[in-house]
């Protein structure tokens, strides 16, 4: 008993470790309290500043058109690598393999400075083009792409897109017809994952934004750092009202997942 006592409670604590932080932030986001500390009057103001105040409006529909412009990029990027690779020679592939570690491995605040100095001092690309900040999530995103496309393409026969090739279709038309819906649920997590990265990114948009664009990250601490304590407790609502979406598709997916499942296994 002592033994599953223990092993139930190291993932509850961590569970709470983890979860604790958010729900009591979002417990303050439905009060008047100006600092976590005191809690005060039920009210709705934080929630009413968040999708009345155009600042607030024009920062998170900026970072969501960033996240989708820069995760199809890098989605489309990262397959056609992942795809490469896995039909090239094992030395080709080997080596693409181990560049696609470096953005991975590589701290974000490094990567973002690289791209910085780059693509504005080098090349003289001026942020305010959005150019070096789209790079720089497709740079963040593209190699993440890359690892969750591979493992459905080892999974899949690596023989029938050489059979499609046979039966007389073409290269693009084996890729787009045979491969393609074989890894289809590593595109879609590859994309998920990226739109996930460049939500969460700070240090890359920090060296590549333009002064007049915040994405959440930038904005929130930034706005951290000021006097406005009506933005700071609206900052607390947003993170409510993103952790709510997470659960959502989470649950959504898993929803789905099962009921796929359980479809064919009654076909079975």
């Amino acid at each position: 008993m002592m033994k599953k006592s223990i092993r139930l409670l190291i993932p509850v604590l961590v569970l709470i470790f983890l979860y604790a932080p958010i729900l009591i932030l979002a417990l303050y986001s439905f009060t008047d309290a100006t600092q976590i500390g005191a809690i005060r009057g039920f009210t709705f103001k934080n929630y009413v500043t968040l999708f009345t105040t155009e600042e607030l409006r024009d920062m998170i529909i900026g970072t969501i058109l960033l996240a989708l412009g820069s995760a199809v990029l890098a989605t489309i990027l990262g397959t056609l690598g992942a795809v490469g690779s896995f039909y090239s020679k094992k030395r080709t592939s080997a080596a693409m393999g181990t560049v696609n570690q470096i953005p991975v491995i590589n701290a974000d605040v490094v990567t973002g400075f690289s791209i910085c100095i780059l693509l504005v001092v080098v090349f003289g690309i001026s942020k305010d083009t959005f150019i070096p900040l789209v790079i720089g999530h497709v740079v963040l995103s593209a190699p993440f792409v890359y690892l969750s496309v591979t493992p459905k393409l080892k999974q899949m026969d690596s023989s029938l897109y050489e059979a499609a090739l046979d039966l007389g279709a073409t290269p693009a038309a084996a890729l787009f017809r045979v491969v393609i819906p074989q890894i289809f649920s590593g595109i879609i997590s590859g994309f998920s994952l990226a739109i996930t990265l460049s939500l969460d990114d700070y240090f890359i948009a920090t060296y590549t934004k333009p002064a007049t664009f915040d994405t959440i990250s930038t904005y929130v601490v930034n706005a951290t750092k000021g006097s406005q304590t009506t933005i700071k407790t609206a900052l607390w609502a947003l993170s409510t009202v993103i952790f709510l979406l997470v659960i959502l598709i989470v649950v959504f997916m898993n929803v789905k997942a099962g009921s796929q499942k359980a479809a064919g296994k009654e076909k079975a």
